[in-house]
């Protein structure tokens, strides 16, 4: 999937979540995208600005679900995921045997495959501790990483009934 497709195919709640945590956390980032959303739009970011929370959430939303904003909207979920969600991605990097920099950043290459019975277990806790459509977001992403994707993480991610997007 492309982020275009995880925003359109996404729980609301979590892309509100990731930008609340950005307006929490790292105000430019999300100054930068409302400015940079808006202008693929050939509109200004005080049109956004101006709008209740509740709206620009849903504006954002909205736009990041167009083909043309693929590019801005893969760059959100990767800034959210690598500092607003370090824990899981350090936790799947641990269960995968990947090695990491200890906040889930990957040290080195990532691996030719995924090992099907490690894939299995590492989701399986991480579905316990985390949130499964954030889980399931940040596994599409982590997939979208190579060319295609993993064919074991792609299989478990269209038959776990556990991860969905939404």
């Amino acid at each position: 999937m492309k982020a275009h497709e995880l925003y359109t195919a996404a729980d609301p709640a979590i892309v509100t979540q990731m930008l609340d945590w950005f307006r929490s956390n790292d105000r430019n980032v999300y100054k930068s995208a409302v400015a940079t959303l808006a202008g693929n739009r050939k509109l200004r970011p005080v049109f956004v600005e101006k709008k209740t929370l509740v709206d620009q959430y849903a504006w954002i939303h909205k736009t990041l679900k167009i083909n043309a904003c693929n590019t801005i909207g893969e760059h959100l979920l990767q800034a959210y995921l690598m500092a607003g969600q370090q824990s899981m991605l350090a936790m799947f990097c641990d269960g995968m045997g990947i090695p990491h920099d200890g906040k889930g950043s990957v040290v080195g290459n990532l691996p030719k495959q995924l090992e099907a019975d490690r894939l299995a277990t590492t989701i399986d806790r991480l579905v316990e501790l985390f949130d499964p459509k954030l889980l399931t977001l940040y596994l599409h992403c982590f997939n979208m990483q190579v060319d295609g994707g993993w064919s074991g993480l792609t299989e478990k991610l269209a038959s776990d009934e556990r991860l969905v997007l939404a």
